[in-house]
């Protein structure tokens, strides 16, 4: 059976795929005429973010759950505890950002400040037909959306379970879902399923977090030999370029982003040190805030950069645009230290206290 210790190679690929994200909102503001394959796809980022969500979550909490040790109290405060303080800064400092540009004679999108949608947004909902319109940091959507995988998540365990001794099924019947869902919901809406946010954010997620849980099912396993990791790795990331590369349909690239989550998995015992490194890691850690600062300072920067360079549109030069990208990693090392971080394990704290408090009051 695989390690259960901290499976580092894929805390790295989580800020490979908020950089993808990156790349895919802030590529149109680079004055260069075309935008490569790699950039358009990158809203796929957000699926590979599923994907990872179902596959760590499982790592962490199926044999707990199977064993009856599962507390789905203490599991929602601590997810609770991993996204919402970053969360509500960010959707307090977009309202600030717009209301200080309103007052400054800045022209802003009006949905920044829509006050109809506050209430989805400061409950995690907006991602679940709550939200009358996308405001305040639209990026917080896939949030609202891991919150809804959150609550359901004992459903996802029991499946994961009770497939855990027949992984190939599990991951057959993952595969199915995202082959049907993918383009039934696209005949019904009009639209992929990997471009929905407020509407249909919630069930985006679904596919993405089963085949999470599958793929952890079939790692577990161990019935992929560790010798078999890295050409694994190495093939199924060739294929993932590939793919992106010849605009393959993005069931098929989801797809293949599994097979690159399975193989990098594999690597930890398998003996390889690929992307363990201190500095894949820490990106890798501190990529929730570059995915969740990335449209305020795009918004913040761009706007600065147009005005001092006095430029019309938002099509910047290569070398502001860099700098601009290049600054999201100390502003989300910031981010993390000074916020996401030091919140989370004050509420992780608050929770233990409160748990070790239950057993006394109920007992009083």
């Amino acid at each position: 059976m695989p390690d259960a210790a901290n499976i580092k190679s894929l805390t790295a690929l989580r800020f490979l795929a908020a950089f993808w994200v990156v790349m895919f909102h802030y590529w149109p503001n680079l004055a260069t005429g075309f935008t490569p394959a790699f950039a358009a796809k990158g809203y796929l980022g957000v699926e590979a973010f599923f994907t990872l969500s179902g596959f760590i979550l499982c790592h962490v909490y199926l044999q707990g759950f199977g064993e009856g040790r599962f507390r789905y109290g203490d599991f929602l405060w601590n997810r609770v505890a991993r996204v919402y303080p970053l969360h509500l800064a960010t959707l307090v400092g977009v309202g600030l950002m717009a209301a200080a540009a309103g007052l400054a004679g800045v022209a802003v999108d009006r949905n920044m400040l829509a006050w109809e949608a506050l209430p989805a947004n400061l409950l995690m909902v907006h991602a679940w037909g709550f939200a009358p319109v996308s405001g305040w940091n639209h990026a917080s959507w896939s949030i609202s959306a891991e919150w809804f995988a959150y609550l359901t998540f004992p459903a996802f365990a029991f499946a994961a379970w009770r497939l855990r001794h027949r992984p190939w099924l599990a991951v057959v019947l993952a595969l199915g879902l995202i082959a049907g869902l993918y383009p039934a919901f696209e005949r019904l809406a009009g639209f992929p399923l990997t471009e929905a946010t407020i509407q249909w954010g919630a069930l985006r997620i679904v596919p993405c977090f089963a085949y999470g849980c599958a793929l952890h099912a079939l790692w577990r396993s161990a019935v992929i030999p560790a010798r078999w990791a890295v050409p694994l790795a190495a093939i199924m990331g060739a294929l993932v370029a590939i793919a992106v590369q010849v605009q393959a349909p993005d069931a098929v690239i989801v797809m293949v982003l599994g097979g690159l989550i399975l193989g990098l998995a594999g690597l930890s015992s398998s003996g390889s040190t690929f992307a363990t490194q201190s500095i894949p890691v820490y990106l890798g850690e501190i990529s929730y805030s570059t995915y969740m600062i990335c449209i305020p300072w795009k918004i913040i920067s761009v706007n600065l950069a147009t005005r001092v360079l006095g430029i019309d549109g938002e099509q910047l030069p290569l070398t502001v645009w860099l700098v601009i990208v290049a600054a999201l990693v100390p502003l989300s090392a910031g981010s993390y230290h000074l916020i996401e971080n030091p919140a989370r394990h004050w509420l992780k704290s608050l929770g233990k206290t409160w748990g070790q408090r239950r057993p006394a009051t109920a007992g009083a």
